[in-house]
């Protein structure tokens, strides 16, 4: 008995280590601890992913949602996503999931094709449609920045494999963000703050009036 119990010890403690080890693990603590001390209430509308998401701190007030609660996290990758569903996402018993993930992935490495980037987001989306088959998903397409503009086209490509893979899914929809923040061709340069990566409140409000019918509808 006594050896059991010492390895279901080290296996706990095993899992610790790992979990820590994981980026984003101070995050995740973050979101535990904000759910232990209130809980979101069933029927939210969920927003996951990156920082676009993340760093939006005026989400709520901009749609005007209470709703709303973020799980959005750093740098997140899909494969993070993915990673972290249990506690961002598959915990919860959201009225529509609101997704912006995918663009670390492309920034990561340029081994990084388009066609891995979808295989990564067909395995999250098939996890999501498990949990949640009548759950509506919304998926904002990957965004054009002036930091990252030398990997426009495998960005371009994603969005295309991601949207065409869900017109075969009727409760989810593919928002173009893409077009919405051009101007001449390029990327707008007054929609991003110092870093050229992130977003201001002028490239916010492009994603508000995008979003706004399908938050509120």
């Amino acid at each position: 008995m006594k050896k059991q119990f010492l390895v279901l010890v080290i296996l706990f403690i095993s899992f610790q280590v790992s979990a820590q080890q994981k980026p984003y693990w101070d995050e995740i603590k973050a979101f535990r601890t904000q759910d232990s001390i209130q809980q979101p209430k069933d029927g939210m509308l969920l927003f996951i992913g990156s920082s676009s998401f993340r760093m939006w701190k005026t989400l709520k007030e901009d749609f005007h949602n209470e709703t709303i609660v973020n799980r959005a996290f750093g740098g997140a990758t899909l494969e993070d996503l993915i990673y972290w569903q249990n506690d961002v996402v598959l915990k919860y018993k959201p009225k529509k999931i609101f997704i912006y993930c995918g663009e670390n992935d492309i920034a990561s490495s340029e081994k990084v094709t388009p066609e891995i980037v979808f295989e990564r987001f067909k395995t999250l989306h098939t996890t999501l449609r498990k949990q949640f088959p009548n759950t509506p998903i919304v998926f904002v397409s990957l965004k054009p920045c002036v930091l990252r503009w030398a990997m426009k086209d495998r960005m371009m490509a994603a969005n295309a494999l991601i949207s065409d893979y869900l017109k075969e899914d009727h409760k989810a929809v593919f928002v173009n963000i893409w077009d919405k923040m051009l101007e001449n061709g390029e990327p707008m340069k007054d929609i991003f703050i110092h870093d050229n990566l992130h977003m201001n409140a002028k490239g916010y409000a492009i994603w508000t009036k995008a979003l706004n019918t399908l938050v509120n509808e």
